[in-house]
């Protein structure tokens, strides 16, 4: 505490000089605590809009999952109009050559329908003479018989049309691709005689029974069959 002189002048108190000095020389600066909070509000306020759309989503996904449990069932597809013509036909051929004649029965729908049937290569030449004879089926006219590799084995197609009733059908016949061979139907339509020719000169399939079983594109001393998948020219520019 200051005290008064004998001229009445006061004489600082050297504690109490030395306090004031001390907090005026003093640099500690308190953090502002209000910038601190303000920014973990912002991130609180972030983090609960997340997860406000994050629950949103899944509440989301939850009512179309349950809007799809309770949707009915997709209405099964209707059989297809020719679908009585395709039993008709395979039980007719069971019944004439046997069960096991049969490997398939189907529609293809992606060719109109058509009910196409697969035949053992050795009953080829009784299921074709049943299509054309038998009077519920009346196959009277071949329209092409093609050939195709599927690299895994040989396909013919025998295509058959009843003139009377515009009724068409598909009679197939898997083929061993090492050694393709088959029973010409040459001697039922007499169509079958070219289209023969043609897949044996361009995919090597033997025809048993042809009558004239020669290259009909290629010339005779061709090497090799241009439509196998495995053809390999002797003259690459050809």
């Amino acid at each position: 505490m200051s005290e008064a002189g004998d001229n009445g002048v006061k004489t600082p108190d050297p504690e109490e000089t030395e306090a004031k000095s001390s907090v005026k020389g003093s640099s500690t600066v308190t953090p502002p605590e209000t910038t601190i909070t303000d920014a973990e509000d912002a991130e609180a306020a972030k983090e609960a809009k997340r997860q406000a759309a994050a629950e949103a989503r899944a509440a989301r996904a939850a009512a179309k999952a349950a809007a799809e449990a309770e949707a009915a069932p997709a209405e099964p597809k209707p059989p297809s109009p020719n679908q009585p013509r395709l039993e008709l036909a395979a039980g007719l051929l069971k019944e004439a050559i046997g069960e096991s004649a049969l490997e398939e029965a189907y529609i293809n729908e992606l060719n109109g329908d058509v009910p196409s049937l697969i035949v053992k290569p050795e009953h080829i030449q009784a299921a074709a003479a049943l299509f054309m004879r038998h009077e519920s089926l009346g196959c009277n006219y071949l329209r092409n018989i093609s050939g195709v590799d599927y690299e895994t084995h040989m396909e013919v197609v025998y295509h058959l049309v009843n003139l009377a009733t515009k009724h068409d059908y598909v009679l197939k016949v898997r083929l061993d691709r090492e050694a393709p061979a088959v029973h010409s139907v040459t001697p039922l339509w007499a169509t079958a005689n070219w289209n023969e020719r043609e897949i044996f000169d361009l995919l090597g399939v033997q025809f048993i029974g042809h009558p004239d079983l020669r290259r009909i594109m290629m010339s005779d001393d061709w090497v090799g069959h241009p439509l196998r998948k495995d053809y390999k020219p002797l003259d690459s520019e050809v």
